[in-house]
């Protein structure tokens, strides 16, 4: 359950298998129910086992913390296994405060359930609308609390006491860490977020940039804006900003994940979008790849070379294009001989992201860009500058 394994490109043998990690949520889970046993049997355990909604039932080394009559606290340092998280070797702290009297004996069925959730140093707090949590709130995403919330409730009903805590979450250090996530453009504010729907944190499955695509959208949307920007990377980010007008909280940092973006966007559309990309990984979507990586897609430099045809170019050109070696030495080719290729993969772009959308609510534009940041292609669906998108 907890290992996938990876093929070696070259060799196409299996490499060492890759290590599943757990969630920040999960670890949250994980301390509070840690910190909540220790308030309620006078002592800490050195380890805590949850159950994860789908069933699994991971172990956690507990990290001890404070410990009064009405509260205590725990933590976990959270392992992400072999996932480039960079929430990996963090520590998720539970502050659990009881709010009635210790011990208080509870009445089956009569007694209310009352947990609330605190976001501590290093936990971020909701300021803008559009996410699943309400401004004000603390950046701990439903499944998380849902998660929290059990395992009080579950700990309550078995020592016979109130279920009514608030559970602060902390995470030292999350305000640094926060600044390597999408929180400061979704408008959380003070940390990072505790997030996770499974608990389990699978190696490059990049379900946390996903996960920002989407809320990005959101909270662009509930901001009631007209246009978004996605931006393949720093460089296409700064392009947006320079060449359309576009604010950080307009742009979507899409990374390699144009399909996941496109796929979003058809069921939560904005009237305009500008998609915007380097040469090499705009190329790759001319010819209808929604995975920009250069691990799952590669350059296809014959299609490159039919566009050349096209416009024109020398046979010979059109040959040595087929045959490159990147497409950085196409694209030199054509700009040596002004032949406008860069406009010609923005068309090809177009009617791929148009065909993926499949909606008249959303005009498209893509906008490509050299290595130093240069605009070197356009293309346009009619319409776009007026933006009279139907509703």
């Amino acid at each position: 359950m907890n290992e996938k394994s990876l093929k070696n490109e070259t060799t196409g043998e299996e490499n060492k298998p890759l290590k599943y990690g757990w969630t920040t949520g999960a670890c949250a889970t994980a301390a509070t129910k840690a910190a909540f046993e220790a308030l309620l049997i006078g002592s800490f355990d050195k380890t805590v086992t949850i159950t994860l909604p789908k069933g699994q039932t991971p172990t956690f080394e507990v990290i001890k913390g404070d410990l009064t009559e009405t509260s205590a606290s725990a933590g976990i340092i959270k392992d992400a296994g072999d996932d480039p998280d960079v929430t990996h070797g963090a520590t998720i702290i539970a502050h659990v405060r009881q709010m009635d009297k210790a011990h208080q004996e509870q009445k089956e069925h009569e007694e209310a359930t009352a947990i609330t959730f605190k976001a501590g140093k290093g936990v971020g707090v909701v300021t803008k609308p559009g996410l699943p949590l309400a401004p004000g709130e603390p950046a701990i995403n439903p499944v998380p609390r849902q998660m929290m919330q059990e395992v009080i409730e579950e700990l309550a009903k078995k020592h016979g006491v109130s279920a009514n805590v608030e559970i602060e979450i902390s995470v030292p250090g999350g305000e640094k860490l926060a600044e390597q996530t999408w929180n400061p453009r979704l408008g959380i504010k003070g940390g990072i977020s505790i997030l996770g729907t499974t608990g389990i944190v699978v190696p490059y499955s990049c379900s946390a940039w996903i996960h920002s695509i989407h809320r990005g959208i959101d909270v662009a949307r509930a901001e009631g804006t007209q246009h978004i920007g996605a931006a393949v990377g720093k460089t296409s980010d700064a392009l947006l900003q320079r060449e359309r007008g576009l604010k950080e909280t307009e742009i979507i940092d899409m990374g390699d994940f144009v399909g996941g973006m496109l796929k979003y966007l058809k069921k939560h559309p904005v009237p305009k979008l500008t998609i915007a990309g380097g040469f090499a990984k705009m190329s790759k979507l001319a010819c209808g790849a929604m995975d920009l990586h250069s691990k799952r897609t590669t350059v296809d430099k014959a299609a490159l070379a039919q566009l050349l045809a096209g416009l024109n170019a020398p046979e010979a050109m059109v040959e040595s294009a087929a045959n490159a070696n990147t497409a950085l030495e196409i694209l030199t080719m054509a700009e040596k001989t002004n032949l406008p290729l860069g406009d010609e993969v923005a068309k090809a772009c177009l009617q791929v992201a148009e065909e993926k959308l499949a909606s008249d609510k959303i005009k498209l534009e893509i906008l490509i860009t050299d290595r130093k940041g240069t605009l070197i292609g356009t293309a346009k669906a009619p319409g776009f500058d007026d933006g009279q998108a139907k509703a």
